[in-house]
């Protein structure tokens, strides 16, 4: 019986000895998110950004013209998180959404001269140095990081 089946049905107490907070996955992964918004958030005030308007930034520099879907699904946000960040952008005069003449239900989205711009300041916030860690040791965490999110992913669409 693995170690998980063995806590299943083991009485909730002996659960909650076994296996303290710090040894859950999940929080590992969501405090280093926290800790990731906390070693952000100096710079990207500094560039007037969040860090979900950062992220679409970055995401809208590597291919022009996306659709929100297709970017909604780049960043795992849904269209309705999504579309105020871009309007927000977009009064920032960093985007420009328009309709798809080929398709007037999809927008594209695209940066402006003044968003590729802020594209460049905006990569030069980068915390290698601060994680700690070797490139082959970051490659690593990131591959993981994104092995976990895919399994997750795919085991909620099935």
């Amino acid at each position: 019986m693995s170690k998980v089946s063995k806590l299943a049905k083991a009485p909730k107490s002996a659960r909650q000895e076994i296996l303290p907070l710090a040894d859950f996955l999940c929080f590992a992964t969501y405090s280093a998110n926290l800790t990731f918004g906390k070693a952000y958030k100096p710079m990207l005030d500094e560039l007037g950004l969040t860090y979900t308007q950062y992220i679409t930034i970055i995401a809208l520099w590597e291919e022009r013209g996306q659709t929100v879907s297709g970017l909604g699904e780049k960043l795992f946000l849904e269209s309705n998180t999504l579309t105020p960040i871009l309007k927000k952008l977009e009064g920032m005069g960093y985007v420009t959404r328009q309709r798809d003449a080929a398709d007037e239900r999809q927008v594209r989205v695209d940066l402006t001269d003044e968003g590729r711009a802020l594209r460049e300041r905006a990569f030069a916030v980068g915390l290698f140095e601060a994680c700690g860690l070797s490139q082959e040791e970051f490659t690593i965490a990131r591959d993981l990081l994104i092995k976990l999110r895919t399994s997750l992913f795919n085991s909620l669409h099935k």
